[in-house]
């Protein structure tokens, strides 16, 4: 499939070939590296289970509305000048977006409702508007694409002018609505559902774009390792916190991407089915990869702080549960391409389950070298199965 003059607009798919990810759509993911670090602070500084609850609902916006715009920016050339000054004023839209985020559930809600729904809502019509009458097909499913959106920005906006509980509850709709949506295949009264041709895409870049993501959020890890580090006196033990959190970052990166990344992007390639491989593996299973990095980076800035002592709630739930949702995520996301359950990943996952029985009694340092020794192993017996045999 290739492009034509009458799809000026659109990105020109050759088969086998990959196309790279563009300069605009880095610049735009520049925002994205602001709205992960608000949400793990915003995380850090509301933990408890109704924090937990609202910076979840934070994080899953904040999320759809960047892998959507990866899949506007799949079908459409950034390269051309409409197409990436969308992205120019999605830029702005996310920076009203990210700076909401701390105040999202008190004064600034109403922001971060507007902008969310600009966002999702005008580059779906964005991409009708830009879609010739020659492609009647891909017209239809950004006309379904926009009805779905446009219903939750109804309760997007609504939940921004309530308060408390009506908030959550009204966003947490809207989230349903948008999550449900491309399961249904953007099904809507008289036109039914699209089709999975209706979502051919270029498989190596949509990859390469959720890969980037991951980039963001470890960035965001290392980020916090290094400025909570350079805060604080230079003892043996803060010096053992940095370097445990340094090799969690370095063996979450092993895990993805010295084998999964490439592995993932080449069978997407070579899909007969990409868009249904995509919004399986790189849509849904890649939400619990973003959020265990994230978290994992909230647990680091805790154990960095107060590495002595023993590890209270806090810590526990976050040093555990980072790495437990980075591998959750990991081990269904191989899943979805190589069709088995990587071993090694759910050896780590059970031996994460045993280490929170009896996190409380370590202390924060020692649970970090726990945790992080666990990821290692995970790594190295990962690469060392997958060199001697396809399984393992």
């Amino acid at each position: 499939m290739t492009d034509n003059p009458h799809g000026a607009m659109f990105r020109a798919i050759v088969p086998h070939q990959h196309s790279r990810v563009t300069y605009a759509e880095l610049f735009f993911d520049l925002v994205f590296v602001f709205a992960v670090t608000q949400i793990s602070h915003t995380l850090l500084a509301h933990f408890t289970l109704l924090g937990a609850l609202q910076v979840t609902v934070l994080f899953l916006a904040v999320w759809w509305v960047w892998v959507f715009t990866s899949w506007i920016t799949n079908w459409l050339n950034p390269e051309k000048t409409p197409v990436r000054l969308l992205l120019f004023a999605m830029m702005l839209g996310g920076l009203v977006l990210s700076t909401s985020i701390p105040a999202a559930f008190e004064a600034r809600g109403l922001w971060f409702a507007i902008a969310y729904a600009a966002m999702q809502v005008g580059k779906t019509i964005f991409l009708w508007v830009s879609t010739p009458p020659s492609r009647p097909r891909t017209r239809m499913n950004a006309i379904r694409i926009a009805a779905w959106l446009s219903m939750s920005a109804v309760f997007w906006i609504a939940g921004g002018m309530m308060e408390g509980q009506s908030r959550l509850a009204l966003w947490a709709i809207a989230l349903v609505i948008e999550y449900i949506s491309p399961a249904v295949r953007f099904w809507i009264p008289r036109y039914g559902a699209s089709s999975v041709a209706d979502w051919m895409i270029e498989g190596g870049h949509m990859a390469e774009r959720c890969a980037l993501f991951i980039i963001i959020a470890l960035g965001e890890s290392i980020v916090v390792i290094g400025a909570t580090f350079a805060e604080l006196t230079w003892t043996t033990e803060n010096v053992l916190a940095f370097v445990a959190a340094f090799v969690g970052s370095l063996a979450m990166w092993w895990i993805y991407f010295h084998i999964g990344a490439e592995a993932g992007s080449e069978q997407l390639s070579k899909s007969s089915e990409p868009g249904r491989l995509a919004r399986l593996a790189y849509t849904y299973l890649h939400m619990p990869i973003v959020a265990g990095i994230i978290v994992t980076a909230v647990a680091d800035e805790l154990v960095l702080k107060h590495p002595g002592g023993h590890s209270d709630l806090k810590t526990v739930i976050s040093a555990i549960g980072g790495p437990l949702l980075f591998l959750f995520g990991t081990i269904l996301f191989k899943h979805s391409f190589r069709g088995f359950l990587q071993l090694s990943h759910g050896v780590g996952i059970i031996a994460l389950c045993v280490l929170a029985w009896f996190a409380s009694e370590l202390s924060p340092l020692m649970l970090s070298i726990l945790t992080t020794a666990i990821m290692m192993v995970v790594a190295v017996w990962e690469s060392v199965s997958l060199q001697s045999g396809p399984r393992e």
